[in-house]
């Protein structure tokens, strides 16, 4: 009886000054309801799109129960977040800033986690014998290992043939919206920007800010520790131990895809947004907020390896901004394995990967279906870089994606015009492998040829 009584209370908080003729108010409002007494809302916040400005949504949040926390969009300045007064739900605000007179949208924010099943991922019972190539190569002005450099999936997709055929390793910047980088990592020195920490509304994109422990040196002959289900790291045990917890559960995850980003586009610029924290969490808001401030501070191309099964009008609205500015789109198909319906991956104007392993089969974990696949890349035991000047080797689609990402850059090497639609067209000249996985197993070499046949018919 007290938990009706309660409920009876915030029904009436969140009906207080509103309009009687709140259409479609009702919906929505029983739609919530029923979220709290199954208990399954957990909306923080709502993200507003208004022609108001900061200062009109303020005023227009003091008479409906909500704050404004901070704008999403950069320059353009409609996009907002907004946090509802202490018990009213995320839903019925939404519903009703809607109504609102300047309020174009309105919707919840949304939580995700990567990796985002971590529970269903499959991993090698041993790690690649690459981690321990560690023998120093030059890899286009840094120094990194030759296990890196030379691994299967790099061999398979035909990196090194083609930035020799075609003379480029990337141009332009890749923005990476993840759970950031480390910055000190010598293997992408002289390519990194500083980025942004949307998780702390702060310059940087440092992940290293996470952790409360300074660096261990590197350990080249340490056996491959599992600090997580989708990662196999060059650390000693203590280092390992520490991070082996749900807090850290996805801690370097950030540093890993850029790192893969780097392998393929060694030349290219790395923008790292920091959307995620070290336990994996993220937001719909952050997210958004990392697209307008890539698409703004002039990113080429953007890598977004994690997926919401949820759809967002305002997901589709920025990243159709993106599209508009000439920012090409990737993002990992998910690790459910299943043939389901995820974003932004299953977008029009994005370039959903798959993952595959080193015999061009589906890796098991890989969702699956030409809805959300463009392509497929190599997605286990792919070995890349990890915090403290280390190496790691890593299973999932996150590491798929940023193959296809790095792909882009040298498209845009060859073109600096290159868009999203001739992207696509060009690394949709892949290696048919079967059913439900696009166009293909990604093939640089097949994509760069797509683009300039001329040179291609020469070699």
């Amino acid at each position: 009886m007290k938990r009706l009584i309660g409920l009876s209370i915030l029904l009436t908080l969140g009906f207080w000054g509103q309009p009687a003729n709140a259409q479609g108010l009702l919906g929505g409002l029983l739609t919530t309801v029923s979220d709290v007494l199954s208990g399954q809302n957990q909306q923080q916040g709502v993200i507003v799109r208004t022609t108001l400005g900061r200062a009109g949504l303020q005023n227009a949040c003091l008479s409906n129960g909500c704050t404004v926390v901070r704008n999403l969009d950069g320059n353009a300045n409609q996009l907002f977040l907004v946090r509802p007064a202490q018990g009213l739900l995320a839903q019925l605000l939404a519903d009703v800033l809607k109504l609102v007179t300047g309020i174009l949208d309105a919707e919840p924010d949304q939580t995700l986690m990567i990796p985002p099943n971590e529970n269903n991922q499959a991993t090698a019972s041993t790690a690649p014998q690459g981690l321990w190539d560690t023998t120093p190569v030059n890899y286009y002005g840094t120094s990194v290992t030759h296990g890196y450099v030379n691994q299967p999936a790099a061999q398979i997709i035909r990196v090194a043939q083609a930035h020799s055929v075609f003379n480029v390793t990337g141009s332009g910047i890749v923005a990476d919206i993840d759970t950031g980088v480390d910055p000190n990592h010598p293997a992408l020195q002289g390519v990194l920007l500083a980025g942004y920490d949307f998780t702390r509304n702060q310059p940087g994109g440092s992940e290293l800010n996470d952790i409360s422990m300074s660096s261990p040196p590197p350990c080249e002959t340490c056996a491959a520790a599992y600090v997580n289900q989708h990662t196999a790291a060059m650390l000693d045990q203590h280092t390992a131990a520490m991070l082996d917890g749900s807090q850290y559960a996805a801690f370097g995850h950030g540093t890993m895809v850029l790192g893969v980003i780097h392998l393929v586009a060694p030349t290219a610029k790395l923008l790292p947004l920091k959307a995620f924290s070290a336990n994996g969490n993220g937001s719909l808001a952050n997210i958004l907020a990392a697209i307008y401030y890539a698409v703004q501070n002039h990113a080429n191309v953007i890598n977004m390896s994690f997926d919401l099964t949820t759809s967002s009008t305002e997901l589709g609205t920025a990243l159709n901004y993106a599209n508009s500015q000439n920012v090409i789109l990737a993002a990992s198909s998910g690790n459910d394995g299943k043939q389901e319906m995820v974003y932004p991956a299953g977008l029009q104007n994005v370039m959903g990967v798959a993952s595959t392993n080193n015999q061009d089969q589906r890796s098991s974990f890989s969702n699956y279906g030409n809805q959300i696949v463009w392509v497929a890349a190599p997605g286990e035991g792919v070995i890349t870089t990890y915090p403290f000047a280390s190496y790691a080797a890593g299973w999932g689609t996150s590491f798929s994606s940023p193959m296809v990402a790095g792909t882009a850059s040298l498209l845009v090497n060859m073109q600096s015009s290159a868009s999203e639609n001739q992207a696509a067209w060009a690394i949709a000249h892949a290696k048919w492998i079967g059913p439900n996985l696009g166009n293909g197993r990604l093939d640089v070499y097949g994509s760069l040829s797509a683009y300039n046949p001329i040179l291609g018919l020469l070699q």
